[in-house]
């Protein structure tokens, strides 16, 4: 799909004569519509999504698992690959970092769910309840571009683990490797028996292509990472959506805590990537009676102490006009420094800035997706814990905190008076609450719950795109509860899975490995296709974006001023780097 002008048309009709002798033929016809740019696209890459996700959805466990470790291995072996080429794509990042987030998103996924299964029905006898596990169906995942491959191998493989289809919309900064390493994954899972079309990618986002994905009533779910605005999108969009809200994340350090580890433990992750990750330190928080000692710790590990005036050119370079510039996401702090005019040592990792107030009007004290370290100094663990209240009150509520301390009385206390939903104890917290480096579900889509705005209270798991149709007996005990040993509704493929069906005058479709589509049908230079949208929209009113009531006047009304709202939200993922 291309950002130019598309249209398309609803439908034609040949009026023929009816043969000698048959009965009269009444005319049928179709109205013409056109439309914005990407709306036929749109549907036509839904249509084939569902059509995968009512094959998928018949596989049994042993057929879905196969699928699933072939799209992880796939992902695997181009881990490096593909972090390497989002750096490039994108300007920021460290690429070893990134092989790291791609290897945890890919196998490391698949192992860590080794033993969960969301396929098999499940009895209780002595409930007298079977609960049979059904997708979610069409997942429409909108990815970021500070973390964009990993976030394409974890939806992609969470849709893969619940036997839904999934269309990825990349990040307009991201979407080549995006667009790639999806492919790579739907390819390897169509090889391994998966439906064609279970995988799809936008190849070029646009606002128009995207409202008419997330407002398509064919799609069943929306998963968006990124910026409030995508958020704000996904949940006004009418669509079922999991969302999740921006991080600013306070870490206190106590007079308890190993000074040395958590010197090391706090550089590692506030430079992990170069802050990437929206779970990536904001604001560090210390007990004066330790403070100097920690200090002389960070500086070992690679953090540069500025002195308040340094602090303050650092603000204003970030933070022009109040708000954060994006240009500045994912840098390094020796070039940081730099282009604030000072002169730091090569080997620098952090940049440490001084914070006299914890308070709105202070720039240091927002998220900073970026190696620069807010550092607040209090009297005591107390009113530490304040101060990091502080820090969530003007953004992140919800989202995470750390702290290094090794009083539980402490460490408690802060878990239960910050409003945030995870708590990483002595341990960086970029990897920490993303579940890579403590036993919290793996992720790359943490939930803020109800702190944040959010629907999901938790890290993004496969549950979640998973519901259970239960089917309950009669309390009653003279009810005797079924047997249902060795029922199972799903079966493994019997031979080759068919490709999706073709309209005969669809010329030039691109073919990947093994004969089947590409994950959309985009045009490319050198791969000409003539009837693009030819059969997308040969599609009655009542199937269209619109739904059932498409015409209605009230409802016509009523859902303009969504999409009108929508798309005022989606202008700014065809914008800035962090979708």
């Amino acid at each position: 799909m291309s950002g130019g002008g598309e249209s398309g048309v609803a439908g034609v009709a040949d009026v023929t004569a009816p043969a000698p002798g048959a009965e009269p033929v009444q005319a049928i016809s179709f109205e013409v519509l056109t439309d914005p740019a990407g709306v036929p696209r749109a549907r036509a890459m839904l249509q084939r999504a569902e059509w995968a996700a009512r094959a998928f959805a018949r596989y049994d466990k042993q057929a879905v698992d196969r699928v699933v470790h072939a799209a992880a291995r796939a992902g695997a072996e181009k881990a490096r690959e593909y972090a390497e080429w989002a750096v490039r794509e994108t300007g920021f990042g460290v690429a070893e970092h990134k092989v790291i987030k791609n290897l945890a998103c890919s196998t490391g996924l698949v192992e860590a769910y080794a033993t969960h299964d969301y396929v098999t029905p499940r009895f209780d006898p002595a409930s007298k309840i079977v609960e049979v596990p059904r997708p979610a169906g069409v997942v429409l995942a909108l990815t970021p571009s500070t973390n964009p491959v990993a976030s394409v191998y974890f939806k992609a493989l969470l849709a893969l683990m619940t036997r839904s289809a999934v269309v990825i919309s990349p990040h307009p900064q991201a979407r080549e490797c995006c667009a790639d390493a999806a492919r790579t994954l739907e390819h390897a899972a169509v090889a391994a028996g998966a439906p064609d079309g279970v995988i799809q990618v936008v190849d070029h986002p646009s606002v128009p292509l995207i409202d008419a994905l997330m407002t398509d009533e064919r799609t069943s779910v929306i998963v968006a990472t990124g910026g409030s605005p995508v958020v704000r999108a996904a949940y006004s969009s009418g669509t079922p959506a999991i969302g999740v809200g921006p991080g600013n994340v306070p870490v206190l350090v106590d007079a308890t805590a190993d000074l040395a580890q958590a010197a090391k433990r706090i550089v590692e992750s506030k430079s992990f990537d170069n802050s990437i990750l929206c779970t990536n330190e904001s604001v560090l928080i210390v007990e004066d009676s330790v403070a100097d000692g920690l200090l002389r710790h960070l500086k070992r590990e690679g953090a540069y102490l500025l002195d308040p005036g340094e602090a303050g050119r650092i603000a204003a370079l970030l933070f022009p006009g109040g708000r954060f510039d994006v240009r500045f996401v994912g840098k390094d702090a020796a070039w940081i420094a730099a282009e604030a005019g000072l002169r730091v040592p090569g080997t620098t990792k952090v940049l440490l800035a001084p914070i006299p107030l914890v308070v709105p009007e202070q720039p240091l004290a927002h998220e900073k997706l970026c190696p620069v370290l807010g550092l607040a100094r209090v009297p005591n663990a107390r009113r530490g814990i304040d101060v990091a209240r502080a820090v969530l009150r003007i953004t992140g509520r919800g989202h995470s905190a750390a702290i290094h301390s090794t009083d539980p009385a402490t460490i408690m206390e802060f878990g239960a008076s910050v409003e945030v939903l995870r708590v990483s104890v002595n341990v960086g917290n970029s990897l920490g609450s993303s579940g890579i480096s403590t036993y919290l579900a793996p992720s790359m889509t943490v939930g803020t719950g109800f702190f944040g705005r959010s629907s999901l209270t938790e890290n993004l798991e496969p549950k979640h795109l998973v519901q259970w149709t239960r089917m309950a007996y009669n309390r009653d005990p003279a009810e005797v509860f079924g047997s249902f040993s060795g029922l199972v509704p799903w079966e493994s493929p019997t031979g080759p899975v068919p490709p999706y069906p073709v309209a005969s005058n669809l010329a030039g479709d691109r073919r990947g490995p093994g004969g089947h589509l590409d994950a959309d049908r985009t045009p490319r230079p050198g791969n000409p296709q003539t009837h693009m949208n030819a059969g997308a929209g040969l599609v009655g009113r009542e199937n269209q974006a619109g739904g059932p009531a498409y015409g209605d006047s009230d409802t016509g009304a009523l859902r303009e001023v969504i999409r009108r709202i929508v798309i005022e939200e989606l202008a700014g993922i065809v914008g800035g780097p962090r979708g």
